[in-house]
């Protein structure tokens, strides 16, 4: 099944709307993704924040993506996150295992936010880290390819 033709099925099922994405909105994302990166890695932070922080930036890649192939989850959506990072399948084509992960994830951090300080290690942390980094370069890699005038402009 084509990428469109699976969000479009989406939109049917009112997981997704279209959206029409800009340069704008784009770079925005992916400077969140580079600020969340970077702070994920300050010296001191407990595992729980490093994970949250390097999730977060790992979902607005997700986001930016989506939004470049024509498509929104509204916020109203219940689990609008897992349908975002679920999107990364069909829209920057992240390999299977990966999205896995940051499901995984994403339910540990709901657990250290919601419901008990400390349930991260260290090792799930540094996952979360290396992970986010991973989803970002392939984001914009795919960004390049398919949308090259929705990436900012280099001021070289």
């Amino acid at each position: 099944m084509a990428v469109n033709e699976t969000l479009d099925s989406w939109v049917s099922n009112g997981w997704l709307q279209k959206h029409e994405g800009s340069a704008e909105e784009t770079a925005d994302l992916l400077a969140i993704v580079d600020r969340d990166i970077a702070e994920c890695r300050t010296p001191g932070l407990s595992a729980d924040w490093r994970l949250a922080i390097a999730y977060n930036g790992a979902l607005q890649a997700a986001r930016a993506a989506l939004a470049a192939a024509g498509y929104r989850v509204p916020k109203s959506e219940p689990g609008h996150h897992h349908r975002v990072v679920e999107s990364l399948r069909h829209t920057a084509r992240l390999d299977s295992s990966k999205v896995d992960v940051l499901q995984r994830m994403k339910k540990k951090r709901n657990v250290s936010d919601y419901e008990v300080a400390g349930a991260v290690s260290e090792r799930e942390a540094d996952e979360m880290v290396a992970l986010a980094g991973r989803v970002r370069d392939t984001v914009r890699a795919w960004l390049e390819t398919e949308h090259p005038e929705l990436l900012p402009r280099s001021s070289n």
